[in-house]
Parts: C-alpha cells; structure tokens; sequence
C-alpha cells in the first residue's frame, strides 16, 4: 500500500480509505495507521475531503468564464434530437450545421454535452433474437417424418456448382425424392416435394417436413407448397447443422463413399446418372447401422420385422446348439421402433449414420 510522494490508482484510495475507516472505528489515531500503511497523513486528510474527483483531484474552483449557458445547453440538445440530426454523430453535425451559416459549440462540445445527458449510448440497444429448438418430431412409421436439404456437386468450371436436393424418410432412412440441378431455387424445391408425394401416396396432414433455414426452405412459393399438400414445415436454427442430422448424415455417406468420383461431374447429366446409382445402392443394397442392418428400402416396406425375427431365431439356434460359446444373451435384433427427430432434452436418441 506504501509509496508516499507516488500517484495512488483509485482502487488503492478505496482500500486504503477503507482500512483506515475499519482502524479509526476501532480506536486507532489516524497518524499511526497512516505509518502502518506508509501514507502521509496530508494525503489521506485530503482523500477524505468532501468533492474529491474520481482521480484524486478536487477540480477547478471557479466556473469557466467561457462555459455554455443552460439555454445554450438546451439548445443543443434540442438540435441533436431533431429527426434529421438523430441518427448522425456530433462530428456529422456540425459540419451539417455550418453549410446552415449555424455555429453552436465545437465537436468535442457536442460529445460532452451528450455523454452529461447520457445520450451517446444506443437508444435501443439491439437484443439478440432467441432461437428456440426446433420441435420433437417423432416417426413411428414410413411417411411420417421427412427431411431434406441441398448440396454442393463440383461442375469442371470453378466456383459453379450443380445442386443436389434431396429427401430421406427420418424413420426408415430410404431416399424418397431427389433432383440435380444447375440452381438453388424455392420453385424447384416445390416441384420436387410435390414429386416425392405422389410417388409415395402420402395424404394431407400426414408427413412433417424438416429443412433448413436457406431460401428454397423458407420462400413463399415453398410454403404454399406445403400448406396445399398439408405438409407441416419445420426448420432448423440458423448455422445449427445438428438440427438437421438425418439429411447432413445422408450427405456424408453420399460423398464419402468409394465411388464417388475424384473429378466434378462434367454436366448436371452426368451427375443425375451418378445419383442414381447411389440411391439404388442406397436404398436397395445398403445395409444401415442405425436400423439394424435392414436396408432403407426393406424398413420402408416394413419388412424388417421378419428379417430381424429370422435372425434372432438363427442365433437361439447357434446358441443351443454350442451354450460354451455364449457368455451372455445373443445379439438384440429387436426393430427399432421409435426414431426422434430434435428429441427434447433428456430423451434417448438414435443414430443418424
């Protein structure tokens, strides 16, 4: 605390003054706790001097012969608030008011005034917006959740791109529709939400639709669309890929997979074919993780149940017929019956690889 004849910072003026408070209380003379603390006795008669600025000064003792008067105050306050002066900063204004033939105070003027009357903070501060979690979609069945999204396919010319859109039922994970295009646009998405219903039947009020936050997801001719399919659209936060996992996983398993080509695709035709390929693979030949290694297309048709029952009784019949190998159960081949989508918290969940 020492160092009499050096500048004290304000916040050792605070704990000195208040531990000189807590020894006077106590019986203690000012001029020994001043040695203990190494003050001189002078500085600390003036910390306790009524007036005292922040800093350590007592500030001037007479009025500034040049200081603006109240009406003059005023008068700027009432030209900074003006509709036409509002918005702009004193260093805009006085420049402003000087093509007017008005001089009123300087800039720095202006900034003291309005810093005095608490007016150079935002008047109404922006508050961030709340993006709530997307709603719990649950699907029990085929054709009752969807999800889609769109993707980036290289073309041989930088920075152009083909755009893949596509769609994938969250409960059995089969690609239900799907387009490649040389645009992102909400007219395209349209027509192939409307494809993709008529290919599966799907009746009004029947399927949630979850997508992103992108333009083609939330345009007015996409919602008329879904409100005249009776879809109910639901959307992810924005930059929150983690709200749309199902679409981002397909993506994943899209273009990582041994054959997709190391060279973009030369026309949206040769990418149209290459898809092709990949969604019969995919929904007719890949055996998926997450619902028991049941392709999507056998999950669709629900023809799992079977498949899973098949295998359960070969493993009773492996088990029984050699016990020594088995430590435990057999393996679960149980369906997967329930699949959420954004489950709420505390909700168990199941993978979307």
């Amino acid at each position: 605390m020492g160092g009499r004849g050096r500048r004290h910072t304000s916040v050792e003026r605070k704990l000195a003054l208040g531990l000189i408070r807590e020894a006077r209380d106590a019986g203690a003379r000012l001029q020994k706790t001043c040695e203990v603390l190494d003050l001189d006795v002078r500085t600390v008669q003036r910390w306790l001097r009524k007036g005292i600025g922040e800093d350590g000064r007592a500030g001037p003792k007479a009025c500034p012969a040049n200081k603006l008067s109240e009406a003059e105050r005023r008068g700027i306050l009432a030209i900074v608030n003006l509709p036409q002066y509002r918005d702009l900063s004193p260093k805009q204004i006085v420049p402003l008011l000087a093509n007017l033939g008005r001089y009123l105070a300087s800039e720095s003027t202006f900034y003291r005034i309005l810093r005095a009357e608490s007016l150079l903070r935002h008047r109404a501060a922006p508050k961030p917006a709340k993006r709530h979690r997307p709603r719990e979609l649950l699907a029990e069945r085929p054709n009752q959740v969807w999800s889609w999204d769109i993707t980036y396919l290289y073309s041989p010319i930088r920075g152009v791109y083909f755009y893949l859109y596509m769609i994938v039922d969250v409960f059995s994970r089969k690609i239900v529709g799907w387009a490649v295009h040389e645009s992102e646009c909400q007219e395209l998405a349209s027509e192939l939400i409307k494809a993709a219903c008529a290919a599966e039947g799907v009746n009004p009020g029947q399927i949630d639709l979850h997508s992103d936050n992108g333009g083609p997801m939330k345009g007015a001719i996409m919602v008329a669309t879904l409100t005249k399919l009776g879809i109910m659209p639901s959307f992810s936060r924005p930059s929150v890929s983690n709200d749309n996992p199902y679409s981002e996983s397909l993506f994943r398993s899209l273009k990582y997979c041994p054959e997709y080509p190391s060279k973009p695709f030369a026309t949206v035709e040769a990418a149209s074919s290459w898809v092709t390929n990949f969604v019969d693979w995919y929904n007719n030949h890949h055996l998926h993780s997450a619902i028991c290694f049941v392709t999507p297309a056998q999950r669709h048709a629900e023809e799992d149940k079977v498949i899973l029952e098949q295998r359960h009784e070969v493993y009773q019949a492996a088990r029984a017929k050699n016990p020594a190998r088995w430590s435990g159960k057999t393996r679960d081949w149980s369906k997967v019956k329930v699949v959420r989508l954004n489950p709420a918290k505390n909700t168990p969940t199941n993978g979307a690889a």
